[in-house]
């Protein structure tokens, strides 16, 4: 897709819309790839305002936020990472389905058609209920989908807990309708379909009658974040459920759920975060004895082992209470007001290098990426209080200085320069 500046804007009322999938075809029809809005980028002013309506909303029922800020940072570094590199190529999932499109596409259905428009809105769901299961039931893709799964709160910074290795499998899922469906209405629907899932990661909405038979619920999905027994490969829907009641996945929240993986990672390290499964499967492949079995710890579920179910036993998935405590960081208060800060300006640059991203070089765009990445995971290290957290963050603060001073950041507040650039000359001095 273009530059959201090349693309028309999104209204209000429209921003609004889309988070709830109630747009109409003919204001989300377009003929090319090129004129699709990047609907995603446009929501992230409602996704800061819904999060802080429901840390308000929260606040006066229970008189306290959903999950704690360090759970909160480290969803969103989570995210941040997912999407870095868009910065150099497009998504898989389009340039995949663009490619199926212009060589092996059987017919043509057209673009401007509601009727095209529904089909592909329920194609599009389709593929995603069995990308979503297939990412819990495959070892190798649920490396890549326990990253949303790893926080132990269930609020709205959850779903931006997004994994940088799930779009590598997800394509897959897609691909037949790219037989027929044009790619402008594809971008459409994937971006909306994602955008669903986002206002159902809250305890705020308890139940919404009729509409629980049909759609893809807060309730239903908090069933899925679950590590009770019951809730254990349930519920796999992104906007519809009516996938889940057919294909005997469904499952309603009833007793309390405790949310996370049923082996709590305890960090919140964004490399472990995203990876730490990985390197499970690495360990386990190689102690595993015999070719099938090695290939069956990649191919089986994750709780696969020799002579148990192809998704194991769920006899062997820990019992739950309902009194866990979640893992939360033992860095004193003026160290998470610092942290608070430190990635505040973080996220002023990732905003930064994304709008202006076609006029900066390469090599700009590279050293901000790999400042970004620092940023976050010295981040990790001082909530998880690890030995070197000192060290890192300081090598972290040089580098800001020596990325100033070269003209590959600058300041967020432009009357700050000066005292950048003093600070910077008495280092260098």
């Amino acid at each position: 897709m273009k530059n959201p500046e090349a693309q028309q804007d999104v209204s209000v009322s429209q921003g609004i819309r889309m988070m709830f999938y109630v747009m109409k075809p003919s204001e989300t029809s377009f003929q090319t790839l090129e004129e699709v809005p990047d609907y995603v980028r446009k929501a992230t002013p409602l996704f800061i305002s819904l999060m802080l309506l429901e840390l308000v909303i929260s606040w006066i029922r229970k008189g306290k936020p959903l999950g704690g800020l360090d759970d909160a940072l480290a969803s969103l570094s989570a995210g941040i990472m997912s999407q870095l590199p868009r910065l150099f190529y497009r998504s898989i999932e389009l340039t995949s389905y663009v490619y199926i499109w212009e060589n092996y596409r059987l017919i043509s259905l057209p673009w401007d058609s509601p009727w095209t428009w529904y089909l592909t809105f329920l194609g599009v769901d389709f593929g995603y209920y069995w990308f979503h299961r297939m990412a819990h039931e495959v070892n190798i893709m649920w490396a890549g989908h326990q990253t949303h799964h790893s926080s132990e709160g269930y609020n709205l910074s959850t779903a931006l807990r997004q994994s940088v290795l799930q779009i590598y499998t997800s394509w897959i899922f897609y691909s037949p309708l790219a037989l027929f469906i044009p790619p402008s209405v594809y971008a459409v629907h994937l971006q909306f379909n994602l955008l669903y899932q986002f206002w159902i990661h809250t305890e705020v909405i308890d139940n919404l009658g009729p509409l629980e038979l049909i759609l893809n619920t807060p309730s239903h999905h908090r069933v899925h974040h679950g590590r009770n027994r019951y809730c254990i490969d349930k519920n796999f829907a992104g906007t519809l459920i009516i996938w889940d009641r057919i294909f005997g996945t469904f499952e309603a929240e009833n007793e309390k759920v405790v949310y996370g993986l049923t082996h709590p990672i305890n960090t919140f390290e964004p490399f472990k975060v995203q990876f730490h499964h990985l390197v499970n499967i690495w360990t386990t492949f190689w102690a595993t004895p015999g070719l099938f079995n090695k290939f069956s710890v990649i191919f089986k579920g994750p709780g696969w082992s020799p002579g148990k179910p192809r998704l194991g036993l769920i006899e062997e998935i820990p019992e739950v209470e309902g009194k866990e405590v979640p893992f939360s960081s033992s860095a004193s208060q003026l160290l998470k007001m610092y942290v608070v800060a430190q990635f505040a300006l973080m996220l002023a640059f990732y905003e930064e290098t994304f709008a202006d991203k076609a006029v900066l070089s390469q090599v700009t765009l590279l050293l901000r990426v790999c400042f970004i990445i620092l940023t976050l995971t010295s981040i990790g290290f001082l909530l998880d209080q690890r030995p070197k957290a000192a060290v890192l963050e300081t090598f972290r603060c040089l580098v800001f200085l020596i990325l100033c001073r070269s003209g590959h950041l600058k300041p967020c507040i432009s009357s700050l320069s000066f005292a950048f650039e003093l600070c910077v000359s008495e280092v260098w001095a």
